[in-house]
């Protein structure tokens, strides 16, 4: 009996893991990847020596890592070593106002205590209602395909979601515990990788603050894509066939069924299944033929994305100062900037930014002497990034990076690219632009978000940060699981 033929689109977290899982259950696998190495957003480069991540830099949630190894009998320590970083990262309050976030729990503990006197048992609690959280989001909630209601309609499912405050928002949720603004930022920030401000997102993602503060902040040797080399080399063990510079243009589709895909380059493959780990907008809107399309323009329009990011990748040819690994500049109010991302989109007067030296902890990411820096600046999706403007924000931020720290860094620069919307467009087909996906609303989350399967085409699935279970590199992985147990459920082998 010949094996299903699934053909994967793009070599994003989500599209390696879909793909490993069904070449590891029988399926026939190509992975169709339309840039000249794998990772989507994870790629990295090199140059002059510096070894730059493109996208992702935060290694939380080790162990969904570990859940995806384990899956196929593996371990990441068979693919990449990690390192606990301490601090996990710091936090820039202004001059000579930096807090140094611990990895040790009862340190952390007393630094909050420092902050604001008798919070301690505060934290306890909230930790607590975090960790359930955590337990019942990431382990249930989140391996569920969302495409009926009835998936959540047992009356245990139910309670836990009652419990898990999906009605409350998370800035109400940390007032509940915290007074000092210092301790409500901290605990806030994690939600940003959500894609809203904590006004909007359900106090639900608290199940974040467990990851940042009990799980901790870990980091692989050699950077992040060496996740993606992993996971590359376990797809290949298990039989994925890659295919790179093959960008899809269209698919084949006869009575309801695609039975081909059809790339850039001309050439086709014969598909019995296809999963889209591409950017859904583009499959649904480019790719797609109009009657095919699960939703119209309008649907598209009205999505709340999470940020955009304008970055930078800097070669500092010396060793800087008073940074750590991972530094989070909230010298400036977060409402004015919020502001310009979510309610009225435009550049911010005065952004806050992010500045990451991998290079502090991994020598083999820069030069002998000098420093790996990357810098983002999070933004509303969509905005019009010439390079006039990349140019003013690398002046706004690299004055205030210098004034905060104490040193001169952009007479040290040897070697600078920036990278915002149009390069998204360009590499990644990114609705909007966009560098994480759809946000984590209430009103896009599970069954409200974009289906992971299409309406009119029977055999045709999507993955990835646009669907279930949202924007992230731990819910990327999961995503590639839940789609490939649907796929192997309604396309038996």
């Amino acid at each position: 009996m010949s094996k299903k033929n699934v053909v994967v689109i793009g070599s994003g977290f989500a599209g390696l893991s879909a793909a490993t899982h069904l070449a590891h259950n029988g399926y026939q696998v190509t992975l169709l990847e339309k840039n000249t190495t794998p990772g989507g957003r994870a790629r990295k480069f090199e140059s002059e020596g510096f070894v730059f991540d493109m996208g992702p830099s935060w290694y939380w949630m080790p162990d969904v890592f570990e859940s995806y190894f384990a899956n196929f009998g593996k371990k990441p320590s068979d693919y990449y070593t990690l390192k606990r970083l301490d601090p996990s990262y710091t936090v820039v309050f202004g001059e000579n106002d930096f807090l140094d976030i611990p990895a040790d729990l009862n340190e952390f503990r007393t630094m909050l205590e420092r902050i604001e006197p008798g919070v301690g048992p505060k934290l306890d609690e909230f930790l607590k209602q975090a960790a359930y959280k955590y337990e019942v989001g990431i382990k249930d909630l989140v391996y569920r395909p969302s495409r009926s209601l009835l998936e959540f309609a047992s009356p245990a499912l139910l309670a836990d979601m009652l419990r898990m405050d999906i009605f409350q928002s998370m800035s109400k949720h940390v007032r509940k515990f915290f007074k000092e603004d210092k301790i409500i930022r901290l605990m806030e920030f994690p939600v940003l990788f959500l894609g809203e401000t904590a006004d909007n997102i359900p106090a639900l993602y608290s199940l974040m603050n467990y990851a940042d503060i009990a799980l901790g902040t870990w980091y692989p040797d050699g950077g992040m894509h060496k996740i993606i080399e992993g996971m590359v080399a376990l797809a290949e063990e298990k039989g994925v066939v890659f295919q790179y510079d093959a960008e899809v243009v269209s698919l084949e589709v006869t009575n309801g069924v695609t039975t081909g895909v059809l790339t850039k380059n001309g050439k086709k493959y014969a598909a019995d299944v296809v999963v889209a780990g591409a950017d859904y907008h583009h499959i649904d809107q480019h790719v797609l033929a109009p009657e095919y399309r699960n939703y119209d323009a309008k649907y598209w329009d009205k999505r709340v994305m999470a940020p955009g990011s304008l970055l930078f990748y800097l070669g500092v040819n010396k060793k800087l100062k008073n940074l750590r690994h991972h530094n989070l500049f909230f010298d400036e109010p977060l409402g004015p900037h919020a502001d310009a991302i979510y309610t009225n989109p435009r550049w911010p007067e005065k952004p806050l930014f992010y500045a990451s030296v991998p290079s502090i902890s991994d020598a083999t990411v820069a030069p002998e002497g000098m420093e790996n820096l990357f810098l983002l600046v999070p933004l509303a999706p969509d905005l019009d990034d010439s390079e006039e403007m990349r140019e003013k924000y690398y002046d706004i931020i690299m004055d205030r990076l210098e004034k905060l720290t104490g040193q001169n860094v952009r007479d040290h620069v040897i070697y600078k690219r920036s990278y915002a919307h149009k390069d998204f467009k360009s590499d990644y087909h990114a609705f909007k632009g966009n560098a994480y996906g759809l946000a984590n609303t209430l009103f896009q989350t599970a069954i409200l978000k974009p289906s992971l399967k299409n309406k009119k085409i029977r055999n045709l699935y999507y993955t990835g940060q646009l669907t279930v279970p949202g924007p992230g590199v731990p819910p990327s992985l999961i995503s590639g699981h839940v789609v490939s147990k649907e796929v192997m459920k309604e396309n038996k082998l």
